[in-house]
């Protein structure tokens, strides 16, 4: 007869099946579920089902007196375990990308790369071993040149002898002497070393400089038709690239980040501190919001990791935080990142 039961409880309808998502992207289910966990301490496991991300991203654990009930793990905790698996994996990809750019190094080469002068005209990519060799080499090219943009990142001012350190500075002063004109991008740590300020301080001619948080390796381009690039970490190889694609790409990157720059010769410029936090706490806080370590911050903003170890404390005590989880929620709560956008040049 329609509608007659056996006494027993009506089943409920199924759930609808949980979609697969990211911890980055919690379900609304997921979210309810959890919210109701930390109100009341505990949530039943049949009720957590409809919810399997919970368990599955750390954000619930069994209670250890009711195998039935689930405990939540609180938000701050389970953040920090949930950015340290990201951290391991941003690891674990940057090693992969290395072991690939060492397995493609040779067919490069042997496709690309012509070492030496080619038969007939230049090559459009040409490889150069040995500091001295490579020194020659841009003497040659600024014989005739106008002008000279230059990226110099933290790790590649460290002119091995005087010698050396001398020979470049001879070498610029003769290119600005026939009128040439030079653009140098440093990073920002080299703002007040002592071997970057006197250069600046003897050169003369048409010469600027700017500085940025972040930069890229070091990149010299002449007269906006040959580049030079590292072709290896210790840069006793180089790139002579003539290749008009890739040169006026090389150009471009440097146009861009020249724009972002902060002057730092002739006239120097400093950036404001805003309620306390300095430009360079406000870079810091933008690696950290993107999960970086601090061996990685250190790494991109060209200070060691002790420096920026210091610096990540001095934010957190600005802000008021007690933890690394709890620093990244102040720092995305403060809204200093959208105010530096603000503050920089040409903005």
């Amino acid at each position: 007869m329609t509608g007659e039961t056996d006494g027993r409880p009506p089943v409920p309808p199924p759930s609808p099946p949980h979609a697969a998502h990211g911890p980055e992207e919690l379900c609304a289910a997921g979210t309810d579920l959890y919210l109701r966990a930390l109100a009341d301490g505990r949530l039943p496991v049949r009720e957590a089902a409809a919810a399997p991300c919970l368990a599955d991203y750390g954000l619930l654990r069994p209670a250890l007196d009711d195998l039935e009930q689930l405990e939540p793990v609180a938000p701050a905790l389970a953040l920090q375990r949930l950015l340290g698996t990201f951290e391991g994996r941003i690891a674990e990809e940057r090693q992969r990308a290395q072991r690939l750019a060492e397995t493609f190094e040779p067919l490069l080469q042997r496709a690309f790369v012509q070492a030496g002068p080619a038969p007939v005209g230049t090559p459009p990519i040409t490889l150069h071993s040995d500091k001295w060799h490579i020194g020659q080499v841009l003497d040659e090219a600024l014989t005739d040149a106008h002008e000279v943009l230059t990226i110099q990142p933290h790790r590649s001012y460290t002119p091995s002898t005087t010698a050396f350190a001398e020979s470049a500075m001879r070498r610029d002063q003769a290119f600005l002497d026939r009128g040439g004109r030079m653009r140098a991008l440093y990073q920002h740590t080299l703002r007040h070393a002592p071997t970057v300020v006197a250069r600046y301080e003897q050169l003369r001619g048409d010469v600027e400089a700017r500085s940025l948080d972040e930069v890229t390796n070091r990149l010299i381009v002449i007269d906006r038709e040959v580049a030079f690039i590292p072709a290896n970490e210790d840069r006793s190889m180089a790139l002579e690239i003539r290749q008009p694609a890739l040169v006026g790409y090389l150009v471009m990157v440097f146009d861009r980040f020249w724009r972002l720059g902060l002057p730092m010769h002739p006239r120097a410029v400093q950036q404001p501190t805003l309620d306390g936090i300095t430009a360079r706490m406000r870079a810091i806080a933008a690696l950290l919001i993107d999960g970086h370590t601090d061996a990685d911050i250190a790494e991109r903003l060209g200070m060691n990791i002790r420096t920026a170890r210091v610096h990540i404390a001095k934010l957190a005590a600005t802000l008021g935080s007690d933890s690394r989880a709890q620093l990244g929620y102040l720092i995305g709560r403060s809204g200093i990142l959208g105010r530096e956008a603000a503050s920089e040049p040409g903005r």
